[in-house]
C-alpha cells in the first residue's frame, strides 16, 4: 500500500502538469497566451510587493540587531515560564509572526541544541508547523492589492497566532 501512495505521489505533479494544459487546449483556451499572461501579471505584482518586502526585512533586522528580541524575551520570561512556555522557546514565539527564515533558524537551533525528540524540539515543531508569519502575509498580499488600511487584521494574526502558541504548549504537555 505504501508503494501504492509513493508511486502516485511521485507521479502526482506531472500528471496534472500534463492534463490541466491538455484540457484547456481541448477546451480551445490559447494555453501558452494565457501562460504568458499570467506571468506578466505575477511579475507586475512582484515589482509592486518589493518595496514593502524590504520595508519588513528591514524592520526584522533592525528588531533583533537592536537588541529589542532580547529585552522583549527577557521581560516576558517569568511570566511565560509560569504557564509552561520555556524562555528557550520565546525568540521563536516573538519572531514566528514576523519572519518564517528566521523562526525556522531558531527552531533549527533548538533542536540542534536539545534534539527532536526533546520537549523543546517537539514543542517548536509544533510551533513552527501551526502557526503563520502574520507581518509577511499582511505586507506582501495586502500590499500587492494595495489595501493600506489593515483594520484588524494585525489584531486578529496576532491573536491566532497567540491561539497556535497556546495550543501548542497545551498539545505537547499533554501528549508529551
Amino acid at each position: 500500500m505504501l508503494g501504492i501512495i509513493a508511486e502516485l505521489s511521485r507521479w502526482a505533479i506531472p500528471v496534472i502538469l500534463l492534463i490541466v494544459p491538455l484540457v484547456a487546449m481541448l477546451r480551445g483556451v490559447k494555453v501558452y497566451e494565457t501562460f504568458v499572461d499570467g506571468a506578466e501579471a505575477g511579475f507586475a505584482t512582484a515589482i509592486k510587493t518589493i518595496p514593502y518586502l524590504v520595508a519588513m526585512l528591514v524592520a526584522i533586522s533592525v528588531f533583533r540587531a537592536s537588541g529589542a528580541m532580547e529585552v522583549l524575551v527577557a521581560a516576558l520570561s517569568p511570566l511565560l515560564n509560569y504557564v509552561g512556555l520555556p524562555a528557550e522557546v520565546l525568540p521563536h514565539a516573538v519572531m514566528r509572526p514576523l519572519s518564517g527564515g528566521a523562526a525556522l533558524g531558531i527552531a533549527s537551533d533548538i533542536i540542534k541544541t536539545h534534539g527532536p525528540d526533546s520537549f523543546l524540539g517537539r514543542l517548536v515543531s509544533t510551533m513552527q508547523g501551526s502557526c503563520d508569519t502574520t507581518f509577511y502575509i499582511l505586507t506582501l498580499y495586502f500590499g500587492s492589492v494595495g489595501i493600506k488600511k489593515y483594520r484588524y487584521s494585525v489584531i486578529l494574526g496576532l491573536v491566532a497566532d497567540l491561539t497556535t502558541l497556546i495550543a501548542s504548549i497545551f498539545i505537547i504537555n499533554m501528549v508529551f
